[in-house]
């Protein structure tokens, strides 16, 4: 335990008050973190700029909270490794096997766990492959899916903003980017949202892998013009473990955290009078409210495992070797010695995407697919707003993320776009109108397994 792990005055409704976590650590897990966050930051910045904290239960790690303090930490590749193979908490067998946290931190050979050659190879292979992406081609594909997404519950007059649409449109969009076929993209849809929602994890990961070896297979035989594909023919020479390790990272960091931008960035609009002034029109300024989410609630608001490579002290915080050390990146861009208009006049400065060599390379394609998918959402239904008041939204629980569970909506009922009077919907797709066609129904919700073949059937009509 370190030095700074004694601290007084926890913030409300830490159960440090009680003692803390285990050994005196701040835990970050349960409903006190999930409900209030920036409380548990600023207690913990009274120790330093890094604190002991507990991410589940017996995984201990040192949180940085302090804006310098991270820079540094995530630009010395030499002091700060992020092979988890060096995580020694691990090795000593101190870390439960069968910890909830343990999945996102374990070693994969990939560039997130790859230092030096290896990771310069890896992620080369992964940026190349990214900036083939047409940024138009891309913004078409995020309308196509919005229109459809939307189409299922415009008649409704009611939605989940996260369940029925900004979860689909990350999920639905990358499936696109990678060229998933109609029964791997529906494998794929069903296994990532299993593993979001914590149903079934260990069999849904299995799956993930499983369709994306199927995936991999498939452009080894017929390759394509998408992300696997180039990948795969990149002259850094992925194996068909490296590519399924890079799909399995790319595609769980890109669409877990693009679905949480656009939910965050939801809410600002929706319950914010600074954006929505208690109506949408032209002063609406999206990216104004992502730029903002992005600085002060970040989706992944607590990542980067680091472990130091020798013995080293971090602004008057003792490290050892191995020493699990997360980077809180909602603490650092709310860090108090940075300026308060810090957001306003400095758009890249902030954290959530990370720093240094291991910044996500896919940023881009994230930002615009969360500006596009916000725009359509709210240009089909320009009367949306909050069913429930803001305050009541309820926070997911967790170390690593700013998620919520559910964005409860409501709007004027429509008819779903290119919807003629004479539509005729089946398992969710317009079929052509018949002279005996009835009136038109609400298109039905597709079951959670066939999301993807059920778009690439509506994009056909």
């Amino acid at each position: 335990m370190h030095p700074h792990s004694d601290a007084q005055n926890p913030p409300p409704g830490c159960p440090a008050h009680d003692g803390g976590g285990d050994g005196g650590r701040i835990p970050l897990h349960g409903p006190e973190f999930a409900a209030d966050p920036q409380a548990f930051y600023e207690h913990l910045r009274k120790y330093g700029p890094a604190a002991d904290v507990e991410l589940a239960p017996g995984v201990d790690a040192v949180l940085v909270t302090e804006y310098a303090a991270a820079l540094k930490v995530l630009q010395n590749t030499d002091l700060f490794a992020r092979d988890s193979r060096r995580w020694r908490a691990l090795n000593d067998g101190e870390v439960p096997t069968d910890s909830p946290v343990l999945p996102m931190l374990a070693y994969r050979p990939n560039c997130l766990f790859s230092d030096g050659a290896e990771h310069m190879r890896l992620r080369q292979a992964v940026t190349d492959s990214l900036a083939r992406v047409d940024t138009h081609r891309l913004s078409r594909h995020v309308e196509h899916v919005s229109a459809y997404l939307v189409n299922q519950f415009c008649e409704r007059g009611t939605a989940d903003l996260l369940a029925e649409y900004a979860k689909l449109v990350s999920l639905l969009v990358f499936n696109e980017l990678f060229g998933c076929p109609a029964d791997i993209g529906d494998r794929l849809v069903s296994a990532m949202s299993d593993m979001f929602d914590g149903v079934n994890a260990e069999e849904a990961n299995a799956e993930l892998t499983q369709s994306l070896l199927s995936l991999v297979t498939l452009k080894r035989r017929q390759p394509d013009e998408d992300v696997t594909s180039w990948l795969m023919r990149h002259h850094a020479g992925l194996s068909d473990e490296e590519m399924v390790h890079q799909l399995v990272t790319l595609l769980g960091g890109g669409t877990a955290p693009t679905q949480n931008l656009i939910v965050n960035a939801m809410r600002l609009l929706l319950a914010d009078e600074r954006y929505s002034g208690g109506h949408h029109g032209a002063g609406l300024l999206v990216e104004d409210a992502i730029n903002e989410v992005l600085w002060n609630s970040p989706p992944l608001a607590n990542y980067a495992a680091h472990y130091p490579t020798r013995d080293v002290d971090l602004g008057g915080v003792p490290l050892q070797a191995g020493d699990l050390v997360m980077v809180s990146f909602a603490a650092a861009n709310t860090d108090p010695a940075l300026s308060a208009s810090r957001y306003t006049f400095s758009k890249r400065a902030h954290l959530a995407w990370g720093a240094g060599p291991h910044a996500c390379p896919a940023k881009d394609p994230a930002q615009l697919i969360a500006v596009t998918a916000i725009e359509k959402l709210l240009n089909r239904l320009p009367d949306v707003e909050l069913a429930v008041p803001a305050d009541l939204l309820v926070w997911r629980q967790g170390a690593f993320h700013r998620a919520l569970h559910s964005l409860p909506a409501r709007f004027a009922p429509s008819r779903p776009e290119g919807s003629p009077a004479n539509s005729v919907w089946r398992d969710g797709v317009r079929v052509a109108p018949t002279a005996a066609s009835a009136p038109a129904a609400p298109p039905e919700k597709p079951a959670k397994s066939s999301w993807w073949s059920t778009f690439l059937s509506w994009r056909r009509q």
